[in-house]
């Protein structure tokens, strides 16, 4: 499909920054690693940004006095925002400059962090990551379409693997650094809000000196009634996956309320959308069977990709006692296996041009993962849990970068803002539903295996009560009596372990989906096109 660039241009390689130099020459490595590393630094910022606080909010729920709702808010909220906005950042990408998207991005995220560490109760704290989330969306979204339109997929694949190292060392460096300055008494919880505000301010002047990327725009208008209706429908969805199980039950008529808002509101969405002229989800990208199977594949491993990084902490900690310095240093097996498979999918996939091996292969290797971390329990052997998380880990990372890869490959260069944010929108749609249903889930195996454990002690546990868990509060381990911290101990660690094999089945159906996508060689044009 051709489009037509302001230049009158058809195709529009060039104007979509091809990689080229200056004076028309190829780009070296080297310059596309300059021009990727005010990128890579925002995207450092936007991944440090959803792990540091991890292994923090058992204390920052504590010290506002929140319960185990606001702890599974903290964290919807920022994927709600980034999951409902996403789509829009990746069409604003294909009409305005995604230099200064980026940077925008970048600003409403430093703004969200500030304010957030402020925050007096969780609900100021939550308005804030739901700033902070918009301006991750774009992060998200924004630093595979800017990669995408200077690099070609079958050179993007080693690239990629880059992106995909950041994401790991974000990942585990959020949880260790957010754990010491939690334990900092000079800092305090309220410094993992504040810490990542000089990276974002430093991705920003790199990225004003090192991308240089034409600005392309189109004389069009943004599909604002799309933008609405699928934010709304995706924001009803996800606030009844959070409330549900704790503020009424899951049959009830709130459920049908809201489920059936949900799907009018998705309705209207799919009607807006075939009627607009730029519309925010084009509907005729999933005609085509690898961009759907991708986006589905995409919503299972989000669940399992965020499920690993909020409920890692609450285990550690409530389960094993340890600090919260010592949680995110337990998870290094898991952050590494993801680092590992994802730089050498990325260099093996650039040599060959194929990818679908390892889709398929992560596919299994996180279905695994979740099934084997089901089978933990508060005294499992840490060995055991090390090398459970190592296999998901190497899953996760051979799955979620080249899934955006398969889909960026067969779109047309005018398509590829909208094509690479349904995947990440619908992974970080799996992600926020994951997060909610199943912290919807552990806070009410948590409460029935509380009430066993008690039970168990007979009339000593009925004297001493639930030890300040009642109404779903997060318990200090450290003023509790010994029996009932064993109690507390043992039920978030089969707690947590129910959490992940129930997100099993979602990984085994992205490993399904992904034996149906057809493999197509990746084409060494930038921008995306095949043709």
């Amino acid at each position: 499909m051709a489009s037509t660039t302001p230049s009158g241009v058809r195709g529009g390689h060039a104007e979509l920054g091809g990689p080229s130099a200056p004076d028309g020459t190829p780009m070296t490595h080297r310059q596309i690693m300059e021009a990727l590393s005010g990128l890579m630094l925002g995207m450092f910022v936007a991944i440090l940004s959803s792990t540091i606080v991890s292994n923090a909010l058992p204390e920052i729920i504590s010290d506002l006095g929140g319960g185990q709702s606001a702890y599974t808010w903290v964290v919807t909220a920022a994927l709600l925002s980034m999951t409902a906005t996403t789509p829009l950042w990746g069409k604003l990408a294909d009409l305005f400059s995604k230099k200064l998207l980026v940077q925008i991005s970048l600003v409403i995220y430093v703004l969200g962090s500030v304010v957030a560490g402020l925050a007096q109760n969780t609900g100021m704290l939550i308005a804030c990551r739901v700033i902070q989330g918009i301006g991750v969306g774009g992060l998200s979204a924004l630093a595979q379409i800017v990669m995408a339109a200077m690099i070609s997929p079958r050179e993007r694949g080693r690239y990629s693997g880059y992106l995909g190292a950041v994401f790991a060392v974000a990942t585990v460096g959020g949880p260790l650094l957010g754990g010491v300055i939690t334990d900092t008494d000079r800092l305090g919880w309220r410094w993992c809000f504040y810490v990542g505000v000089p990276f974002a301010v430093l991705a920003l002047i790199v990225l004003q000196k090192t991308l240089k990327l034409p600005v392309v725009k189109r004389d069009v208008k943004v599909d604002w009634a799309g933008a609405f209706f699928i934010s709304a429908a995706v924001s009803l969805l996800l606030i009844w996956v959070t409330l549900a199980g704790d503020s009424y039950d899951w049959i009830s008529w709130q459920t049908y309320a809201m489920v059936g808002g949900s799907v009018l509101l998705g309705l209207i969405f799919v009607y807006v959308e075939s009627r607009a002229a730029e519309p925010i989800i084009p509907l005729r990208l999933f005609r085509n069977k690898t961009i759907t199977l991708a986006s589905l594949a995409s919503l299972s491993v989000g669940v399992a990709m965020f499920a690993g990084t909020v409920f890692f902490s609450q285990y550690f900690q409530l389960a094993r006692g340890l600090s919260p310095t010592m949680s995110g240093v337990m998870t290094i097996p898991m952050i590494g296996g993801l680092f590992v498979s994802s730089a050498v999918s990325g260099l093996v996939i650039t040599r060959t041009g194929r990818w679908k091996a390892w889709l398929v292969a992560g596919g299994a290797l996180v279905t695994a993962g979740l099934g084997l971390l089901g089978t933990m329990r508060y005294d499992t052997a840490y060995w055991h849990i090390a090398v459970y998380m190592a296999v998901m880990g190497l899953g996760i990372g051979m799955m979620m970068q080249n899934l955006v890869l398969a889909t960026q490959n067969q779109v047309a260069p005018e398509d590829l803002g909208a094509a690479s944010s349904v995947v990440t929108f619908f992974r970080s749609l799996g992600g926020a539903i994951g997060v909610s249903a199943l912290g919807a889930v552990l806070a009410g195996r948590v409460t029935h295996y509380v009430k066993d454990g008690l039970a168990e002690l007979g009339p000593q546990g009925a004297a001493m009560g639930p030890g300040g868990t009642a109404g779903g509060a997060i318990p200090d381990l450290d003023r509790l009596p010994a029996p009932i911290r064993t109690v507390i101990e043992s039920a978030y660690g089969h707690g947590v372990g129910d959490v992940f094999l129930y997100a099993a089945p979602a990984a085994l159906l992205a490993l399904l989906l992904t034996l149906f996508i057809r493999e197509v060689a990746l084409s060494r044009k930038p921008g995306g096109s095949t043709a």
